[in-house]
């Protein structure tokens, strides 16, 4: 740390991107701090009360989701404020209050208040929103792709490593020493963007007239862009599903016995690794092929991946199909994210990503209630048969709503 402070200090670099080099090591800490946790929170719960299986699933699904249920309501009011303050100050609001709460987390005393302080970690977030929201005002225009590309690997980065650093120190210290840990780590990012972080704010003049109650009505390509928000929220949920039960479908595989959490969070990682390496493949491959094609290739061989890990017999077989979960995984919210890229006018694409993240955020509070609810029916092995019922949905929905790219493609 005092080796990266000196670097900052002595550096000769622009201001944009000293902050960049400032926030990269927020977003990461940011990326840590909310996967950190998801490995054992199933587990964790077990120490808070006597929970039956679905019982469990329940609570674990609740505390999934209560993050992004308050994230989903409150962030406008968060970028109101940052129009009106600084991003700067939503920064350290963001990095201090999540500090504060991860640490209290590791206090809890039943399961009530878990999902109380999980709701409050949801009313702070926005760490990442807001830095990616202050490079893109600072950074060149020639720059701002690499420039935010670059910012985005830090929280991808901090997301993969997360679940491993989170179960290890759950399986060799134990569970609430890790939200102790996440505090300490969301806190030096505090410090960092206090003394570190500079921007020279000028507020923006609230307009009377809302443009965005209009937005549906003037989006061109309408029919194309909104189902790729009804597909970002599809392949959330989809995604979301499995992660009540994660930690206890691989407790089950285990009979009990060995390092769970860590395995748990080898295995919740596992598919991020895949992510991050082939995302840009297949980036190019859509750039010849047709995005669309490879948005619907990636859902015929997510649907294909999921029915066999209801059927899974080790960790291992489970850990070799959640690789081939990050593969489709890769293909699927990229191509959703240049497909709007490619149909939206300049002018509207911040309005337009705008809503793709709220329907990403209730796709992240629906998917955990899905799965704990057929957990109660089906068990955990239900979960991945019905996921694979919702990715075919969510297959129908694309062809029905890209026919007219199949037909630009084809020209």
């Amino acid at each position: 740390m005092p080796l990266f402070t000196t670097s900052l200090r002595q550096s000769k670099r622009p201001e944009w991107k000293r902050n960049l080099l400032v926030l990269w090591f927020g977003t990461f800490m940011a990326g840590i701090g909310s996967s950190c946790v998801a490995p054992f929170i199933a587990l964790f719960i077990d120490q808070l009360g006597s929970f039956s299986n679905s019982e469990n699933a329940f609570w674990s699904g609740l505390a999934f989701s209560a993050p992004f249920l308050t994230k989903a309501v409150i962030s406008p009011f968060w970028g109101h404020l940052s129009d009106r303050y600084g991003r700067k100050p939503m920064l350290i609001r963001a990095s201090l209050g999540m500090a504060l709460v991860m640490a209290a987390t590791a206090l809890v005393g039943n399961v009530y208040e878990l999902i109380g302080l999980r709701l409050l970690l949801g009313v702070f977030n926005g760490f990442v929103s807001t830095a990616n929201a202050l490079i893109a005002i600072q950074v060149p225009r020639n720059q701002s792709g690499q420039s935010l590309g670059t910012l985005a690997t830090g929280n991808v980065s901090g997301t993969l490593i997360g679940p491993l650093v989170g179960g290890t120190i759950a399986d060799f210290v134990g569970y609430r020493y890790t939200f102790f840990m996440t505090g300490i780590c969301l806190f030096i990012s505090f410090l960092l963007v206090v003394f570190f972080v500079h921007e020279h704010f000028t507020p923006v003049i609230q307009r009377k007239d809302q443009p965005s109650a209009n937005f549906f009505k003037v989006l061109p390509n309408r029919r194309i862009i909104l189902g790729m928000f009804l597909t970002t929220m599809i392949i959330q949920a989809s995604n979301n599903s499995i992660e009540p039960i994660l930690s206890l479908y691989v407790r089950q595989l285990m009979n009990g016995a060995g390092h769970v959490a860590l395995a748990a969070g080898v295995i919740e990682a596992i598919n991020g690794i895949a992510t991050l390496f082939a995302a840009p493949f297949f980036g190019r491959l859509g750039d010849r092929w047709g995005t669309h094609w490879i948005l619907l290739s990636g859902l015929i061989f997510s649907m294909l991946v999921f029915i066999p890990m209801a059927f899974v017999q080790n960790i291992w077989e489970l850990g070799a199909l959640r690789l081939l979960i990050g593969v489709s995984d890769a293909a699927l919210i990229p191509s959703v994210q240049t497909i709007l890229a490619k149909n939206s006018p300049h002018k509207m694409m911040g309005e337009v990503f705008s809503w793709n993240q709220s329907f990403q955020a209730v796709g992240n509070v629906v998917g955990p209630q899905i799965g704990s609810s057929v957990t109660e029916f089906a068990g955990y092995r239900g979960v991945f048969l019905s996921t694979s019922l919702l990715v075919l949905t969510n297959f129908l929905v694309v062809f029905k709503n890209t026919k007219s790219l199949h037909q630009r493609s084809k020209k």
